[in-house]
């Protein structure tokens, strides 16, 4: 049997990538569901692969008052109106090289749904190899989805854990950008400041910037060899450590989260999605700033 491109990069678990030649070839099986998430609402409607449904990261995976995910029921809602069960395969690709296709993974995994795949290079890679996009929205038969009560504590890490985590001087690794790590800047060049009062990181943090995980040119993940290079070599992690990783609301870490765990094999690594938006508000919590 010959080794794909994906497996020849040496991941710990390449079963949870595809590539672009895979999503054109099985898009359309009657197993498989692919899913567009994107940050900018406007790509979906633009253009997207064919068969494709979109969830949004806000419309559809937040709570609409409180700061939290759906619940089970509202959970249930939209698998059944993307038409999935709990044995369909779903693919996630979206814009900014797949940040918000790994947060929907993410919370996917939250509901324990297990089949959840990324498409190797997202919208971008899909684009430059001039694949076909489509703007008709597709409509499938609604199921009967019944998933699991949401499980927080495997995968998700809240304020109290992370403060305990850094008195223990567990690792941490904040995916912002070098100037966000310490603290030039309260959000990411050109976007909002979302809340914070307080620039710097939280202590003992690692800085690994989310967007090193990808080759720039064609969007897909760097090789495992190249990762432990970034993340242990570089960062100073080892596949046995507990590692929270964090941003500014939870959507860059999830991607962090992704390379971690699914990538390089880590086995314990949670996302902080409160992130910078909620510990630099806090009050009495340590901070770094050079």
């Amino acid at each position: 049997m010959s080794i794909s491109p994906i497996e020849k990069r040496g991941y710990a678990h390449p079963e949870y990538l595809v590539s672009t030649d895979w999503v054109a070839a099985h898009g359309s099986d009657p197993g498989v569901r692919v899913i567009e998430s994107n940050e900018d609402p406007l790509v979906y409607p633009s253009g997207h692969l064919p068969g494709a449904v979109e969830v949004d990261w806000v419309r559809d995976l937040n709570d609409p008052l409180r700061r939290d995910y759906l619940q089970r029921d509202g959970f249930q809602a939209l698998m059944r109106r993307i038409g999935v069960t709990r044995d369909t395969t779903l693919v996630l690709y979206g814009d900014r090289n797949n940040w918000w296709a790994c947060y929907a993974f993410w919370v996917f995994r939250l509901f324990g749904h297990e089949s959840v795949r990324i498409m190797d290079g997202g919208r971008l890679r899909w684009e430059q190899e001039k694949r076909p996009l489509v703007r008709d929205v597709p409509e499938y038969a609604p199921t009967t989805y019944e998933a699991p009560p949401r499980d927080d504590t495997k995968i998700r890490a809240f304020r109290d854990e992370v403060l305990r985590h850094v008195e223990k001087r567990g690792k941490l690794v904040d995916v912002r950008s070098p100037e966000e790590y310490r603290g030039e800047r309260m959000h990411m060049p050109d976007y909002p400041n979302e809340g914070a009062l307080r620039g710097g990181h939280i202590p003992g943090a690692a800085s690994v910037p989310w967007a090193r995980a990808i080759d720039a040119t064609t969007g897909t993940f760097l090789p495992a060899a190249d990762l432990r290079e970034i993340y242990e070599g570089g960062a100073g992690l080892a596949s046995a450590d507990d590692v929270v990783a964090y941003c500014r609301i939870g959507e860059r870490s999830s991607h962090t989260w992704f390379v971690l765990t699914y990538l390089l094999g880590y086995r314990n690594v949670r996302n902080y999605d409160g992130s910078w938006t909620e510990w630099g508000n806090l009050v009495g919590v340590p901070i770094e700033k050079p």
